[in-house]
């Protein structure tokens, strides 16, 4: 009897293997299904501290997990904090392009605060997104992929002194969504967060300065589309929040607390999203990544 109670049960285990395996195998063959890596708050920068060998790791640990193509979320480089020095800034993005060159893999980049060149009078040719520009030219654009509208937005723009998305981008964002099919599934990126709940979770109070403030008017653009993900940067943190069926992802930070170690608990990392031609799954994923000890 005991014999063949075990027989039993090797069967349903069996079986049950067969058909985890079998789903699973149907996933990967779905002719729309892929996997991306959303790596945000890079931070790359020439001190000490092996950013940019931290950003070569990422990579490979991504390219390791199936990733088929990765996008930034903002905060590639230091640009801001070096003041007016044009060359350094300049530098940093040269450095960031030739690793995107020498990655073998494609790689979508978002635009972030820092990636703004601004300490300088306006009337420079490198002024504020210029800089950026040289070496990629659109700060928001959209692209598709196996049927997926991929959407990426400029919520480090300036208006009245705070984040926004300005008069000339929502009209693009309009355009762009009247030309899209209502059931396209669309994943947005945003570096500057729509929501996030950073400031009650570290501070105990609520305030709109870390995120853009005519968010509501952007998201309401997406009321009749098939938005099936935000995923936003510039807080270090991971967040998930699922608001009235939109699923916002804070994609915590490549550089943790700015290449020093984790942030609050968020370690140092990128979010990896799997989409199997009819629904999305993520995970948040760790590299490995050590924190460069100084002599």
């Amino acid at each position: 009897m005991k014999l063949r109670y075990t027989l039993i049960l090797v069967a349903f285990a069996f079986i049950f293997s067969a058909c985890q395996e079998k789903r699973e195998s149907a996933q990967r063959a779905h002719p729309d299904s892929f996997t991306f890596a959303f790596m945000t708050d890079i931070h790359l920068n020439f001190a000490d501290n092996g950013s940019m060998d931290g950003l070569r790791q990422a990579i490979e640990k991504a390219k390791e997990l199936g990733a088929d193509f990765i996008i930034t979320g903002g905060d590639n480089v230091d640009a801001d904090v070096v003041g007016d020095d044009e060359e350094t800034a300049r530098a940093l993005f040269t450095e960031f392009k030739n690793i995107i060159n020498q990655s073998g893999i494609e790689i979508r980049v978002t635009i972030g605060n820092h990636d703004r060149f601004w300490y300088q009078p306006e009337s420079t040719e490198t002024y504020g997104t210029a800089l950026f520009a040289e070496f990629f030219p659109e700060t928001w654009y959209h692209w598709d992929y196996k049927g997926v509208k991929f959407i990426h937005l400029n919520t480090s723009e300036v208006c009245d002194g705070n984040y926004c998305v300005s008069t000339k981008q929502k009209n693009w964002l309009e355009n762009t969504l009247a030309e899209t099919l209502q059931d396209t599934p669309i994943i947005l990126f945003a570096h500057v967060p729509f929501l996030s709940f950073y400031y009650p979770a570290l501070h105990g109070y609520f305030t709109q300065r870390d995120i853009f403030q005519n968010f509501k008017e952007i998201w309401d653009l997406f009321k009749n589309h098939n938005l099936q993900l935000v995923l936003q940067g510039h807080m270090h943190l991971f967040e998930e929040l699922n608001v009235l069926n939109t699923q916002f992802i804070t994609g915590g930070a490549l550089s943790g607390s700015w290449w020093s170690g984790p942030y609050h608990g968020t370690k140092e990392g990128f979010v990896l999203v799997n989409w199997n031609g009819e629904e999305l799954t993520w995970s948040y994923e760790g590299y490995g990544w050590q924190v460069h000890t100084r002599n």
